[in-house]
């Protein structure tokens, strides 16, 4: 920016331009005296505050009431429809255009609403509505007339007929002003279709005659307009006898809006007349009228070429084919109108006209755009290459921007109607990949994927390999279309594009997409700034992975993503690694996930930033998903490790939060099991026991015929022994179990309730070890998630880095308390093994000195 003298005193110039126009907005403040009228007693009710604005406050206020009609109608309707109401028709008859506008949408609110019966509406606003449906102002007029033509399609047949048929006769007639009769016109249309034939023949249809034959024009284009609704209410006969009359005179008007209304009238009534209608009356008229667009009238030209297509295709049964022939050159030269055009004038006035011409001719070509897939049907997709391919070509290569806009939107119908020979436009998809226009990309992008299928499957050559050959400049576009995009502001016009990239494994060789689009989508995904397209790209790429069958390419790709995303110094290319391994348990199996990417993911439990974190808890359940018991008990024993960890490590609340809800989660999640797997297994287990099971048998066979007789003189002083201990044994028993029994509701009550089976997992995993009971999954996948990850917590409690971490965290409170409650119940057990002992060891003293006083 240049910081000159001169451009110094501008910006100061410029600046107190900017006071200037402040200064009116201060003196517009409201005075005191103002703001006292503006005030309303806050101990008024909806009802009364609304009647007060009504009588004494100002417009604005009174306006607010009636844009608030419908909120007082839905609480208090009867109140509103008695006082309220009434007050609003009084206001209205002197109101400004605000509050007009206002009131009919107000009363068409309250009719959508349903607030009130329709007979109650008709009864309390229909007269309201018809009061100033002819308003002076065209806009006010016009906004009621919307709201009365809503109303006759809930108004039952005799309150129309009472209250809008019968004043319509007098509404209509040459006396009245201009206004009533262009609403009597729009009112007809409407009633048309809400009454019997034989009524509209009698009342209607003579207004419609009278009209048709008014001495302004306005008044005949209006009523030209719906006598296409007459028509579809009166049926085919009187359309013929009444309606096609009044058409063929109208379209020989010597208004040029009367004209074009009739001919756009009749093109849409093109289906209601035979053959015979058409030949005689309608052919000569579209002649007529295309000979004059380019002489004297100009004005049809626009709407002549929208509607070509259908006309063509209306009339095709009745052309010769000298007709045929005709219509199709026309049509051409349509397509081609204003590009040979010259406008180096000088004239000032010449120039305008030429900008006024310019932006005729523009709208005349897009409509051929527009028309072009029903002129393929005109002249059979067997002739396109003949007859259009130079007027498609053309249009594809248009100077101006909305044409080809238009030919893009159109290219996937073209595509499908030249079927086997869609290979002639393969160069025009090229031109369009490449226009330099976004709008006309974006539009070409949403059936790209459908036109390269029928670009590829389409065409007449054998084997896909010869039809790719035959688009030799199809990927450079597409690397282009790509790149341009990217480079652009609209960046759902790259997003769009890159979700539709991913049909590309459909179309070329995995190589090419390998070397010219996949490293690509790695790029967008490190360097893009827009999430929604790192997103596309991450997705599109595990497409492109999905397909890719050569391992040292995989590798690669997946080496890259788990190191540059996974592994990367961003946090922000870590979490877009997350939303990759979504896409990739979406495309890929299970299996996959977890051989390549399983444990990367887990990795991310230790990530420094807080987010990743978070979005790790939140991808858990996914993960969880895809494990199969037992092929994969290792991942989930790690998985259970990793929560452990964030649970018992955790500083971030947030994080901490959403971990304990994914547990809970977690917890209701069921593992699939891999039945192949648990069955090879059983069957390993059983000839192993098999084994065991024989070489204690043996052992035992040997062991008894070597000392068969110390065995049975053993076997005598154990009976002995036993019989004197039995008692003494058993109430230690007793005293012990009932001291367990305590201890556990004790520890019980002091834990929370949702883990309560603290003691039954540390017994086990001190019996056997957790790590060994993953082994036979049939007994720990008993277990709930949370009980085996309080297990887990609670075999670690004798570490010193965890107990220091759980006395300075109030969190862990609980896994502290445990412990302490587990030392004492370990003293009780010792001391109740101890009492046993001792009373063993006095009842053999017993039973000793009972056998020598016997001897």
């Amino acid at each position: 920016m240049d910081f000159g003298q001169s451009n110094l005193f501008g910006y100061i110039e410029d600046l107190q331009e900017l006071t200037i126009i402040e200064r009116p907005v201060r003196r517009s403040l409201k005075t005191p005296e103002e703001i006292e009228r503006l005030t309303v007693d806050e101990e008024l009710n909806d009802i009364e505050r609304a009647l007060y604005l009504l009588s004494s406050g100002q417009d604005v206020q009174g306006t607010s009431v009636v844009a608030n009609l419908p909120v007082l109608m839905r609480q208090n309707p009867a109140e509103t429809l008695r006082r309220v109401l009434p007050k609003i028709r009084e206001v209205l008859h002197v109101a400004g255009v605000e509050m007009q506008l206002t009131a009919a949408v107000s009363f068409l609110t309250v009719l959508q609403d349903e607030s009130v019966s329709i007979h109650t509406y008709s009864h309390s606003f229909l007269h309201i509505i018809l009061q100033n449906v002819e308003h002076r102002d065209a806009g006010v007029s016009n906004a009621w007339l919307e709201t009365l033509l809503a109303v006759i399609e809930a108004l039952p047949k005799e309150t129309i007929r009472h209250e809008i048929l019968n004043p319509l006769v007098s509404k209509a007639q040459i006396s009245q002003t201009l206004q009533s009769r262009l609403v009597s016109c729009k009112i007809m249309g409407k009633l048309a279709n809400k009454f019997e034939v034989h009524i509209i023949k009698r009342e209607i249809l003579p207004l419609v005659k009278s009209l048709c034959q008014d001495a302004e024009y306005e008044v005949r284009t209006c009523i030209c307009r719906q006598l296409e609704h007459i028509a579809q209410g009166i049926g085919t006969e009187l359309t013929k006898s009444v309606v096609l009359p009044e058409l063929v005179e109208l379209a020989r008007d010597e208004g040029s809006n009367v004209r074009l209304a009739a001919f756009e009238t009749l093109v849409n009534l093109l289906d209601m007349f035979d053959s015979d209608d058409r030949r005689q009356t309608v052919l000569p008229l579209v002649k007529s009228f295309c000979e004059k667009s380019f002489k004297a009238d100009e004005s049809i030209l626009v709407s002549l070429s929208f509607h070509l297509g259908k006309l063509c295709n209306g009339l095709y049964g009745i052309f010769t084919p000298e007709q045929h022939l005709r219509f199709l050159e026309f049509y051409k030269k349509l397509c081609t109108l204003g590009l040979q055009q010259e406008n180096g004038h000088n004239d000032n006035q010449l120039q305008l006209q030429t900008l006024e011409q310019e932006k005729k001719y523009i709208s005349v070509r897009k409509n051929c755009a527009y028309n072009f897939p029903a002129m393929i049907v005109f002249v059979d997709p067997k002739n396109f290459h003949l007859e259009l391919y130079s007027i498609f070509f053309c249009l594809c290569h248009d100077p101006e921007v909305p044409v080809r806009y238009t030919m893009a939107i159109s290219f996937y119908e073209v595509a499908k109607l030249l079927n086997s020979g869609v290979y002639t436009i393969q160069k025009e998809l090229v031109t369009l990949l490449q226009d330099e226009s976004l709008e006309v990309l974006d539009a070409l992008v949403g059936h790209l994927p459908e036109i390269l299928e029928l670009m590829i499957n389409g065409g007449e050559s054998g084997g896909s390999e010869n039809k790719l050959l035959s688009i030799p400049d199809l990927i450079p576009a597409l690397t282009t279309a790509e790149q341009r995009a990217a480079t652009s502001l609209k960046w759902r016009t790259h997003e769009k594009l890159l979700q539709k990239y991913a049909c590309l494994p459909q179309i070329i060789s995995s190589d090419q997409i390998y070397y010219r689009f996949l490293h690509r989508m790695l790029t967008i995904i490190l360097t893009n700034n827009v999430l929604p397209v790192q997103k596309a790209a991450a997705r599109t790429l595990c497409v492109y992975l999905r397909y890719n069958r050569k391992q040292e390419q995989r590798h690669e790709v997946i080496q890259k993503l788990i190191e540059q995303l996974g592994q990367g110094k961003s946090y922000w290319n870590r979490l877009r690694f997350l939303d990759t391994c979504e896409f990739i348990m979406e495309l890929f199996s299970k299996s996959f996930f977890c051989k390549y990417f399983f444990l990367p993911v887990l990795e991310l439990t230790h990530d420094p930033v807080a987010n990743v974190r978070i979005k790790l808890c939140y991808l858990l359940p996914k993960v969880k998903s895809v494990l199969k018991i037992p092929t994969d008990k290792h991942l989930l024993q790690q998985l259970e490790l990793c929560i452990r960890k964030l649970l018992c490590q955790e500083k971030d609340k947030d994080v901490l939060t959403i971990v304990k809800r994914t547990v809970l989660e977690l917890d209701r999640m069921d593992i699939s099991l891999d039945a192949e797997q648990l069955e090879k297994e059983k069957q390993q287990n059983e000839g192993r026991s098999a084994n065991v099971n024989d070489k204690i048998f043996e052992k035992k066979r040997k062991f008894i015929c070597r000392d068969n007789k110390s065995s049975s003189v053993l076997a005598k002083s154990l009976t002995l022994s036993a019989c004197g201990s039995s008692s003494g044994t058993s109430a230690g028993k007793e005293d012990k179990k009932s001291k367990l029994v305590r201890s556990q509701s004790f520890s019980t009550q002091a834990l929370h309730p949702k883990y309560g089976n603290i003691d039954k997992c540390s017994n086990k995993s001190s019996a056997t070890g957790y790590t060994s009971s993953l082994s036979g999954m049939g007994k720990s996948c008993m277990l709930s998630f949370s009980d085996r990850i309080i297990c887990l917590n609670y075999n670690s409690i004798s570490d010193d880095s965890f107990r220091t971490r759980s006395t300075g965290n109030s969190g862990n409170a609980t896994f502290s308390s445990s412990s302490s409650l587990t030392a004492s119940r370990n003293s009780f057990n010792s001391a109740d093994q101890k009492n046993n002992g001792n009373k063993e060891s006095q009842s053999r003293k017993m039973s000793i000195k009972n056998r020598k006083s016997n001897s």
